[in-house]
């Protein structure tokens, strides 16, 4: 499965947190679209519309359990996309911005 290290997400690299609402909630990167892997394939339709057409989907969870479940799903489906080795735990871990959903400093379940 394609994997990437936290450091190899640059800025603007569009990402897809798959964690639960009350994860999300308490802290998660700006700008990443949040579809839970609980309504995942439900709301496909939302990565579809919001992800590059010729873009990378940086797929990230608090570990990298539950993304890289997302990530072979969607190579499946013939979208470019990388699990986010670590997940939120080691994007938090290596002082990349967490915010909450009231875009202040928020912290990682």
């Amino acid at each position: 499965m394609p994997t990437v290290a936290v450091s190899d997400v640059a800025e603007g690299d569009f990402l897809l947190d798959v964690r639960e609402d009350d994860e999300w909630q308490t802290g998660h990167a700006a700008g990443a679209l949040h579809i839970p892997i609980s309504e995942f394939v439900a709301r496909f339709g939302e990565l579809t519309e919001a992800a590059p057409q010729d873009g990378r989907v940086h797929v990230i969870c608090r570990s990298g359990g539950r993304s890289a479940q997302v990530t072979m799903y969607l190579v499946q489906q013939g979208v470019d996309a990388v699990n986010v080795d670590g997940g939120m735990q080691m994007w938090e871990a290596l002082g990349r911005p967490v915010v909450d959903d009231k875009g202040q400093p928020g912290s990682v379940l």
